[in-house]
């Protein structure tokens, strides 16, 4: 098995010398936020995170991301949060791209390296550090949970992704593949975070189009990607927001292996509005 790579976005800013014309998109279906975007003055800061920066990379929004929101957070030596999340509604998931973090979930620590995942249910205690003199990079997905009666909230995950066997596509020969972090048919859960690899020249070969919203995010390669009624080229340190029924496809040319982190909400009813009454 090759080697995963986790590609980190490292800020700084362009010269002037440089052309402003990118591969920015945003549309009432999709949008994509190149690698090339993502530079110091677009970064936020957040209450009670010490020496740590983030770049927002989707919120609730109307007509944008409307189930989750996720972040790219760099903590530099001895930073990090003792108060992390502000919501005690909100799971979360962290996925590590670079450095390690202690992460410390009910008074038990952990220390997630390169690979490394958490998944955080509502109202868990957590605290996360980083102890090691390089910054760390991660993935942060938040979610408000979506309580259902008589089904429990689902238990911490902690895991890492070289311990999981990538589960093949039927009929694909394993070059279209997806890295399950939790078990899908744990109806305990309301959101998935997984990562999808494709072999050089592997593909979706239909226009996927489903009510699952997506946060994806390029870790490793490039591909061409179909968005609705566009194809666009992406690559490693891409992030894509995708709308429920979006139609969506990918070829995987290479030269080397195209693989991204996956956020979709699952199991769970439609919410039904309301009309108005009539007069």
């Amino acid at each position: 098995m090759d080697v995963p790579s986790y590609f980190a976005p490292r800020g700084g800013h362009p010269a002037q010398t440089e052309l402003m014309t990118g591969r920015a998109v945003f549309t009432e279906a999709y949008a994509v936020i190149p690698r090339g975007v993502m530079r110091d003055i677009v970064t936020s800061r957040l209450p009670f995170w010490d020496d740590t920066r983030a770049w927002i990379v989707a919120r609730p929004l109307s007509g944008f991301a409307e189930t989750f929101a996720q972040y790219i957070m760099e903590v530099g030596a001895g930073g990090g949060s003792d108060k992390p999340e502000p919501d005690s509604g909100a799971e979360g998931a962290i996925f590590v791209a670079e450095g390690r973090i202690e992460l410390t979930i009910d008074g038990q620590t952990h220390r997630l390296e390169p690979g490394g995942f958490a998944y955080l249910p509502p109202a868990c205690p957590w605290m996360l550090r980083n102890r090691d003199a390089e910054a760390a990079r991660f993935h942060w997905v938040r979610k408000q949970y979506a309580h259902v009666a008589g089904l429990p909230v689902p238990a911490v995950v902690v895991t890492n992704e070289k311990d999981i066997a990538p589960e093949p596509m039927p009929g694909t020969d394993g070059r279209w593949a997806t890295t399950r972090f939790v078990d899908p048919a744990d109806m305990r859960h309301d959101m998935h975070m997984t990562i999808v690899t494709f072999a050089p020249g592997g593909t979706i070969p239909f226009e996927e189009t489903h009510v699952m919203e997506h946060g994806l995010y390029v870790l490793e390669g490039k591909a061409a990607y179909r968005l609705n009624r566009d194809w666009v080229e992406v690559e490693a340190g891409d992030f894509l927001w995708l709308r429920a029924f979006c139609p969506q496809a990918c070829y995987a040319g290479g030269p080397g292996r195209f693989r991204y982190l996956l956020y979709k909400d699952v199991n769970r009813h439609m919410r039904l509005a309301l009309a108005e009454p009539h007069a």
